[in-house]
């Protein structure tokens, strides 16, 4: 049972408690100070805060007007000091805001707020990778937020980060179990094979390789095993950069075909050291259930079902309807099971300053979630951050260096009550008894609650450093090279043991069993590089040359014990009678590249920007493993024409285009081997190998072209931005398995397939200016994608085992259904259109119907208010989509239902939307049913409009110098608006946990 305290031991309690005596204690050093202040100084110095009007801004430029060598940088509180004149006048000037002219008139101290300039928003630098571009020079397409849309948001994972903020991104949660995972498609579904369409992600410069690394034997409770992005803190990034198109990401190769996401994380600036901490509380709730039938719909369905099929007394086991169990008992199931609250915790640390050479951060954090299953279960995350800057005086050489630590402790029930709470009898018994002990009712149910029991346990330890060195040999001309490590260590265990069965059996411990996943990762790389500027022709050329040494293994070892002497040894592994090895794999893999940029920029009107990249992988056979991947983009900037500067109201205007390839190797290592595998039989007592693969050298690369065309315009200084963007993108040379006859020994062979899937799509986003003046400002971010995904060719379609799953002309996630025809009124069973006119409904030849299960558009509207020392931060996600509604069996049986399903055929007289009721003892409704879910009638509207986050902050005006205070309060998926029935809309299978809401508040300190 979950009690809801602030944090568990109340150790935040104290945290805040100290964090109160420090603010007192700053006060006071504050008024000491001003004390100490000395009036009679010959000198006027001035100080202030930059803000603007809501936070403070670091690395702001303050000169003062007309002198020279007397400017001063505000430090990461916002706060300056300078020593002037009475009279002079401050010229404050910052990236993304207008400069300000401030008189100083004998004040003493001048607080300075900044208003946005979205004009200058333009010269905003975009991390492309290797290199970085204005935002208003750049060919290619990419997709980017920042920490101040990443800090307003309750989420452990950095894809929940994105969801809705990014056109051409469509991320869907899986489960609502802390610790679960996200599914990420950037501009559709390339590869035929689902399990290649991960996007590559780059953390500060190194690959973060997101191969999951759990295992469907132990992660029973979640619908897809654990993912290394849950290691990723979130609240240490700085900013998301997505590159979708082949400019952007052709650099990368065979790993950019389903985009890249680089990811920055924070670092220091100079000024005086700044401490900062956060801490916030909240709880967490089901997003929402299904309807389903009380007691007396219930009992009501299942005596028509025994009506239905003739049978006029109950069956022993009938508990539900023959008077075993109270007939007048209702239990919501729904709110007893997952209604639970989710306690949440966060508490981070962050140092950081430095001077105008050297600059560092370090950061820790602390994540504690509960869960809303019964129990007493926990979802830990900690981890810590170091980053050092360095220059040298004379500029030329350079060293940047981030590492972190991340660790997971993840403790969950391996089973995930959703089901048994939509599905078990209203009036099924209580949970416990008198005695407090499980409810088995005299052995008439299976207590669902035995099952918190068998439990899942995770430990993950995830270490990430990486180090850029660079040196100016002359002026234009840098060398540099980027060093990277990673190293990741899991452990899971699900363990089943004797006490989940009801004691009257007595089940002993010899029964009892534990499953075993230990997954290691590391890998280092190494990208020396050269980067050349030149003026050329009245324009800039940028060159750069480098190149890729990778090198990662991966080991696994998964295995099952069963068989003890006690439970209490269960986890020891020498304890067990039994013991067997399910997989014992090291793997190698191997990468290098050589990669070049060539960007000529004439005018800041005509910019080229060509890339190119030969990749090496381990993953293909000899004669393969190279391949040569390039892209070409063009800008014109048509806004910076003369003609055209007469036009006010056009603040910016950009055609740009590109087209190139991208590759594919994400097929595992070792495909094109013969591979042997240890054997179960043993042989004169020796243990043997069996072929579990065949030789196929001649497989290679998938490969990915893109073409997109795209529109920038801004309007009346850019307080209105439109951008559309047309990509068309084409994989082909599918790495598949491909399908062999039975007598072969062997089910399919890895080889490339002749196919070609094409995604299409148009990209639209606006961002406007909605009001800004004096302390008020209002912005809004709209993104919307319209996309299409099509299998084009797939040579021997018909005869090959995928011959019911695909169809050409149409997307890969497609459903093949029956052709629902209502209920038949006179028999009252479902009926069906029999397509091929055999008289029967059979498959395949029935089963023809295409239902699209891709979203037709998806978007969110975001909206940010501040004024003064209050924000208000809202953002709207919505998805056009259709998908399966929730199978509850065929109604009758002892089993819930939803409450539409009252709508059944009792007679031809008395018809309904739904098949009379069954107990299960009708065929003909059983078949029906069976056909029903396989139907066009199962696919319904599944489109949502949620408000995805909202964020509410104030800074108190504490008059403080060196103290700041801001209060706050999120809620992530608050409320859902939408047509679905059965639940929660945003799923990839159903019958898990739906996405949580969640409400927290905190508090941020800053001295």
């Amino acid at each position: 049972m979950n009690n809801f305290s602030f944090s568990k031991d109340g150790k935040d309690v104290y945290c805040l408690f100290f964090l109160g005596f420090l603010l007192s204690f700053s006060q006071i050093l504050a008024n000491n100070h001003s004390r100490q202040g000395n009036p009679l100084s010959q000198q006027h110095k001035v100080q202030g805060t930059v803000t603007d009007g809501t936070n403070p801004l670091p690395g702001v430029t303050i000169v003062i007007k007309n002198k020279k060598n007397n400017a001063v940088i505000s430090d990461y509180s916002g706060q300056f000091s300078l020593t002037c004149s009475p009279s002079d006048t401050l010229v404050v000037s910052y990236i993304g805001f207008k400069n300000a002219h401030v008189p100083i008139q004998g004040r003493s101290v001048v607080n300075i707020v900044l208003s946005y300039d979205t004009t200058t928003l333009q010269e905003v630098r975009v991390n492309a990778g290797y290199y970085s571009v204005k935002e208003s020079e750049r060919t290619g397409n990419i997709a980017r937020i920042t920490s101040k849309d990443i800090e307003t948001q309750p989420v452990t994972n950095v894809l929940a980060a994105m969801q809705g903020r990014m056109a051409g991104v469509n991320i869907v949660q899986q489960t609502g179990i802390p610790g679960g995972g996200f599914d990420i498609r950037i501009r559709g579904q390339n590869s035929i094979r689902t399990d290649a369409n991960a996007p590559l992600y780059i953390i500060d410069g190194v690959p973060y390789a997101s191969d999951p690394i759990g295992s469907y034997q132990t992660a029973t409770a979640f619908p897809s095993v654990a993912s290394p992005l849950n290691n990723i803190n979130t609240e240490n990034i700085e900013s998301i950069e997505v590159l979708k198109d082949a400019d952007a990401t052709s650099i990368y190769g065979s790993k950019g075909a389903n985009g890249v996401v680089l990811i920055t994380t924070k670092k220091g600036k100079r000024g005086k050291t700044t401490f900062t901490v956060n801490a916030s509380t909240g709880a967490a709730t089901a997003t929402r259930y299904i309807k389903l039938m009380n007691t007396q719909q219930y009992l009501a369905m299942r005596r028509q079902a025994f009506i239905n099929d003739g049978l006029t007394q109950y069956g022993e086991a009938d508990y539900d309807v023959n008077g075993t169990w109270d007939q007048n008992r209702y239990t919501d199931w729904q709110r007893e099971l997952i209604g639970g609250t989710a306690q949440i915790s966060d508490i981070q640390a962050t140092i950081s300053g430095g001077s105008d050479n050297t600059q560092f951060l370090v950061s820790g954090n602390s994540h504690r979630e509960s869960t809303v299953f019964p129990g007493d279960f926990l979802y830990k995350k900690a981890g810590s951050q170091l980053s050092l800057n360095h220059r040298s005086v004379d500029n030329k050489f350079k060293l940047t260096f981030s590492g972190s630590y991340n660790i997971q402790d993840n403790n969950q029930p391996s089973f995930d009550f959703t089901y048994d709470a939509r599905t078990l009898p209203p009036n099924a018994p209580a949970l416990y008894d008198a005695a407090g002990q499980l409810n088995w009712e005299n052995e008439t149910w299976q207590n669902p609650l035995a099952n918190l029991n068998t439990k899942f346990e995770s430990k993950t330890n995830d270490l990430l450093a990486n180090t850029v060195i660079s040196y100016e040999i002359w002026p234009d001309f840098t060398i540099k090279s980027s060093l990277g490590y990673t190293d990741l260590n899991t452990k899971e265990t699900r363990i089943v043991p004797s006490t989940i069965s009801n004691p009257i059996y007595n089940v002993s411990s010899a029964t009892s069993a534990i499953y075993l996943n230990n997954t290691q990762r590391n890998s280092w790389i190494i990208e020396p590089q050269i980067n050349w500027v030149k003026e050329v022709g009245g324009g800039k050329l940028d060159a750069l040359l480098g190149s890729t040494f990778q090198n990662q293994s991966t080991e696994k070892l998964y295995l099952s014990a069963t068989g003890f002497t006690s439970n209490s040894l269960i986890y020891n592994i020498a304890a067990a009678k039994t013991v067997k090895i399910v997989l014992n794999d090291e793997s190698l893999y191997k990468y290098q590249a050589f990669f070049g940029r060539l960007n000529y920029n004439w005018q800041q009107k005509y910019i080229v920007n060509l890339t190119a990249r030969r990749d090496g992988s381990s993953r293909f056979g000899p004669g393969n493993q190279f391949a040569n991947f390039g892209a070409a983009g063009i800008a014109w900037v048509f806004s910076n024409e003369s003609f055209l500067k007469k036009y006010s109201w056009l603040s910016f205007g950009k055609i740009r285009s590109s087209y190139g390839t991208t590759g594919s190797d994400q097929i595992g290592d070792y495909q094109f081997l013969d591979t042997y595998t240890v054997s179960n039989a043993i042989y004169a007592g020796n243990t043997g190998l069996q072929p579990t693969r065949l030789y196929n050298a001649d497989f290679g690369w998938e490969i990915n072209k893109k073409l997109e065309v795209a529109l920038e315009m801004g309007f009346l200084h850019d307080r209105i931005f439109l951008t559309g963007a047309w990509y068309q993108n084409r994989s082909s040379n599918q790495l598949v398995g491909i399908p062999l006859p039975g007598s072969t020994g062997f089910t399919v062979i890895q080889s490339n397939l002749d196919a070609t899937v094409e995604n299409t799509g148009l990209e639209l986003t606006m961002r406007t200016l909605n009001f800004n003046k004096g302390s008020f400002n209002w912005s809004t971010s709209v993104n919307v994608t319209f996309e299409h995904n099509t299998l084009l060719k797939f040579p021997g379609l018909e005869g090959s085992s995928y011959s019911q799953q695909y169809r050409i002309g149409q997307p890969l996630n497609i459903e093949l259904l029956y052709s629902f025809n209502g209920v038949n009124p006179q028999n009252g069973v479902y009926s069906f259109e029999d397509i091929n006119k055999d008289g029967k409904i059979s498959f395949p030849d029935d089963q023809q119907i295409i239902a699209d299960l891709n979203p037709k558009y998806y978007g969110g509207i975001q909206n940010q208010l501040s004024y003064k020392g209050l924000s208000l931060d809202f953002l709207f996600q919505f998805v056009k989509q259709k998908n399966y509604s929730y199978p509850m069996g065929s109604a009758g049986m002892m089993s819930n239902q939803q409450t539409r399903m009252t709508d059944s055929w009792i007679s031809a007289e008395d018809p309904g939307l739904y098949q009379f009721y069954t107990t299960g003892s009708n065929g003909n409704a059983l078949t029906g049913y069976n056909l029903f879910s396989q139907s066009t009638a199962s696919i319904v509207d599944a489109s949502y409009i949620r408000l995805k986050n909202i964020a509410l902050s104030y800074e108190l005006p504490l008059n403080l110098k060196e103290t700041k205070c801001k209060i706050m309060l999120q809620g992530q998926n608050l409320l859902t608006f939408t047509k679905y029935e059965d639940g929660d809309p945003e799923f990839k299978s159903y019958g898990f946990l739906p996405p949580l809401k969640i409400i927290t508040a905190g508090v941020q300190l800053t001295f």
